[in-house]
This record gives structure tokens, C-alpha cells and sequence, in this order.
């Protein structure tokens, strides 16, 4: 069975997201500092009316983080909230069949294993596949829901 993944970089690594998480891919936008955030948020954003929190994905993700002026915004659905990712490049939308997709050997870039659903190979290249459920645990999630 095939699926479709939003296909970003972080660093030289690319990774993947389900394609039905994904709502849009934004430029860089003004964000407002949250008071008492987890270290990884970065603030919130307001999107055609919405309140958004942004994560640093690089911080989540424990890599070393830098933002510069050429970064997106990838804003994703995690279960019911809308949150809003930070990542350096979107690079494609890839089809792949889960046959392709291999387990996540255990260290996959220093990346918590936790976080990766999966590897597959596209380009002769590695794609680190997103488990965006695990990302932000439901706790995070609570937290971010309470600064809509």
C-alpha cells in the first residue's frame, strides 16, 4: 500500500510526515514568546485568525538547533491541535509503498527512536518517517492546547 509523505530537511538529514498531518507549509512568520513554554516551544503564531504554538523540531528532536531566515513553518495536525514545526527545507512530496519502510534501526542520527515510525530509502538517500503522535506527548499537547 502506498503512502504520501511531506518530505522536509533538518540539517543535512531529510525526514517525513504523513501527508494527511500536514495543512500547509508557511514562510517564517512573527512569533509571539510564551511565558513557562516547554524549552522546545517557541512561541505562538496567528495564522488567518488561529493561534498556533510553533516548535523548535531541532530541539524536539534533540539536534543542534539554529534557526535562520530561510526556514519554514510546517503546520501539522496532532490529533485534535494544530501545531506548528520548524524545519529548514521542504523539499517534496514523495509516494512510498510500507513494504519500503523499514523499521528505525536504533540510532538513527542520535534521534530518539521513539519519534521515528520508520527509514526508507528514496534517491539513495535516507528518510527518517515522523511518528507525530509520539513527537508531542499527550501531556505537551494538553499544554500547548492551553495557549489557543
Amino acid at each position: 500500500m502506498h503512502k504520501q509523505y511531506v518530505v522536509f530537511q533538518l540539517e543535512d538529514e531529510l525526514y517525513g510526515v504523513d501527508i494527511h498531518q500536514v495543512t500547509r507549509i508557511e514562510k517564517m512568520m512573527p512569533l509571539t514568546r510564551v511565558p513557562n513554554a516547554p524549552p522546545f516551544v517557541i512561541g505562538v503564531c496567528n495564522l488567518r485568525g488561529s493561534v498556533i504554538p510553533v516548535i523548535d523540531l531541532k530541539k524536539r528532536l534533540a539536534l543542534p538547533s539554529n534557526l535562520d531566515d530561510n526556514a519554514k513553518i510546517i503546520i501539522v495536525n496532532i490529533g485534535k491541535q494544530l501545531v506548528g514545526m520548524i524545519i529548514d527545507a521542504s523539499v517534496d512530496v514523495t509516494s512510498i509503498d510500507s513494504s519500503e519502510i523499514e523499521p528505525s534501526p536504533a540510532l538513527v542520527t542520535g534521534i530518539d527512536a521513539r519519534f521515528i515510525q520508520g527509514v526508507a530509502k528514496i534517491s539513495n538517500r535516507l528518510l527518517i518517517i515522523l511518528d507525530m503522535e509520539r513527537v508531542l506527548t499527550v501531556d505537551q499537547l494538553d499544554v500547548l492546547d492551553t495557549m489557543e
